[in-house]
């Protein structure tokens, strides 16, 4: 029996296997009936198919997943849906449509070309969708489906995870839209091939995604929360307490995670990454040894615990501890350790480098250490869970 993840997408015909019985469900049919009205109004024909991908809240696991550790998260009610119809190959016009049920978001136009560049300097909500436009058309020619000429695309969305409030609404509207594009165009892919283009595609919206967002939008189990590992990524189910009750709270602050990559959150993953270096030198690494192979703080993490056994432990924090001070890191500081200035050592990246342009200090230990607590944290949550269930 193939395992959960290597199944392909569930295509269902009723709304039942996915939003249950009762009012939950008649609530759901209420949606997709307005929804299929409002695509019949705004674009004159129903759509051909729709697509839903959840929201998630992350149980622990915080900020880990860029360094390749593992993370609990599970998904929740609130979700985005796509209802999506694809032009006739000899139809004259070529246009993405990309339309909105909420008024807030006007209706975006764009080419039906897959190798458009997104401008990130001009930030619309559109350009969610053609990162998973992009990202289709990228994975399909990497496996060999003869994806023929671009043809125009009518879209409609309608998403109830509230945006910026880090229940990864950009997730659920990339997995989403990456799924109904493959729907409209006839092809599917075991769940774990998608969870890993549509991390790989939203990066085109200019963040460093780690990949826990769309692994459990795409991997999620109904009663279960998942252990989301990576590099492969897979998912184990992890049978959460009966009886127990997670509380989300909407503060209602908005963080709009891809307007403010530089200064958060693409700017802790470069942190983690300097940090790396800076740990990888200092337990006996070349400086380029460690600028051209250390990528993440779990390439370091064996020579962090080889450190610790010599202490007669092998928590890698007390690396963390020894090798990077607490005070925050100026770059002439990093520079001077690695041997190179930081735009060479980061230059692979376009995102990186706007991060050292408004980036005036860097904290290096602090990011270090959680990686690693952190990574520790997870599985003994999941062996607390497991324990109570016994």
């Amino acid at each position: 029996m193939a395992k959960h993840e290597e199944l392909p997408v569930p295509i269902y015909s009723s709304l039942e296997p996915v939003y249950g019985e009762g009012s939950q469900v008649e609530e759901a049919q209420l949606r997709f009936d307005k929804l299929k009205s409002k695509f019949l109004e705004v674009f004159g024909h129903p759509p051909e198919v729709f697509a839903r991908s959840p929201g998630r809240v992350n149980l622990i696991g915080e900020h880990i997943d860029y360094e390749g550790y593992s993370v609990l998260p599970m998904a929740i009610r609130q979700d985005t849906i796509v209802a999506i119809r694809k032009h006739d190959k000899g139809d004259a016009e070529k246009l993405l449509r990309i339309a909105n049920v909420n008024d807030k978001y006007t209706t975006c136009n764009y080419p039906a070309d897959p190798n458009q560049e997104i401008d990130l300097k001009n930030h619309k909500w559109g350009h969610y969708f053609i990162c998973g436009y992009k990202g289709y058309y990228e994975f399909a020619k990497s496996k060999g489906v003869d994806v023929g000429e671009p043809v125009g695309l009518d879209v409609l969305i309608d998403g109830t995870v509230p945006t910026g409030s880090g229940l990864s609404s950009s997730a659920a509207f990339v997995c989403s839209a990456t799924i109904a594009i493959m729907a409209a165009f006839g092809v599917n892919f075991p769940k774990k091939e998608i969870a890993q283009v549509t991390c790989d595609c939203e990066r085109h919206i200019g963040t460093q995604s780690g990949g826990m967002d769309q692994a459990i939008s795409v991997m999620a189990k109904n009663g279960f929360a998942e252990l989301i590992d990576f590099n492969p990524i897979r998912a184990t189910d992890v049978q959460l307490p009966v009886g127990g009750t997670f509380v989300i709270a909407h503060s209602l602050a908005e963080s709009q995670k891809a307007v403010t990559a530089a200064t958060n959150y693409n700017n802790r993953v470069v942190e983690c990454r300097l940090a790396a270096i800076v740990l990888g030198i200092k337990l006996g690494m070349k400086p380029q040894e460690a600028i051209s192979s250390v990528k993440t703080l779990s390439d370091v993490e064996g020579l962090c615990v080889q450190f610790a056994s010599g202490r007669g432990s092998n928590d890698p924090v007390l690396a963390v501890k020894e090798y990077l001070k607490e005070e925050p890191y100026t770059a002439e500081e990093i520079e001077k350790i690695s041997e190179k200035n930081l735009p060479s050592i980061l230059g692979d990246n376009p995102t990186s480098l706007d991060v050292l342009k408004a980036a005036k200090h860097f904290k290096l230990h602090q990011r270090a250490a959680h990686v690693y607590s952190e990574a520790k944290r997870v599985y003994a949550f999941k062996d607390t869970v497991a324990s109570s269930l016994r």
